[in-house]
């Protein structure tokens, strides 16, 4: 099982105050979040993966490997038209180049990160075109493992608000934002156990 460090303490501090969320992490024991591959290909995966299925992007995916080491420098270079080969559409080659440009320039500079907050990081990583708010908060809680990411443009978190906590009603963003205050700082956690509920099969982004 995989946590960050933060996880065990979190975990304790949301039982405590919301009976709700500790039946939720009793219900759930095997939970945990790990970061996988670099910066990079994470969001050239999230890109690929825009709109089609698990199983398309693979092998999108598994074509982009194929022609080319994927690092920024290769997708920078490589022409539109040998991105569409791979079975990209002609936007998501654009996304994918401007993506890659905006490491070639340092534009984004993961190295960074960690001394910036959540929101300059989201800042930075929409300036990217294709990536919107939601892929970079995935981004802050799959990659970056940030505890306190609060996505509440996420139809599942919305889902399973309303359930656990409006009595299956439907809610709204801005409520969910107001709601989502009780369990600063560990919002990340709280999003874990409440996706948890409607997909028992753990997500990995």
């Amino acid at each position: 099982m995989n946590r960050p460090h933060y996880w065990a303490a979190a975990c304790k501090d949301l039982s405590r105050s919301d009976p709700v969320m500790a039946r939720l992490i009793l219900d759930y024991p095997e939970a945990g979040l790990r970061s996988r591959g670099n910066a990079f290909e994470t969001l050239l995966r999230a890109i690929v993966g825009q709109q089609i299925s698990v199983k398309a992007a693979d092998a999108v995916w598994a074509r982009i490997c194929s022609a080319t080491p994927v690092q920024p420098e290769n997708i920078a270079s490589m022409p539109v038209e040998g991105l569409r080969a791979c079975g990209l559409s002609r936007m998501k080659a654009e996304y994918a180049t401007d993506l890659a440009a905006h490491f070639v320039e340092n534009r984004i500079r993961p190295r960074r990160w960690a001394r910036m907050d959540d929101e300059a990081i989201i800042a930075e990583l929409i300036d990217v075109r294709g990536i919107g708010r939601w892929t970079a908060e995935m981004f802050l809680i799959f990659h970056l493992l940030r505890p306190n990411v609060w996505p509440v443009d996420d139809l599942g978190l919305l889902k399973a608000i309303g359930l656990h906590y409006a009595g299956g009603e439907k809610i709204t963003g801005s409520l969910a934002k107001t709601l989502g205050e009780r369990w600063q700082p560990w919002r990340t956690v709280a999003t874990w156990y409440l996706w948890r509920s409607l997909d028992p099969v753990t997500v990995e982004y």
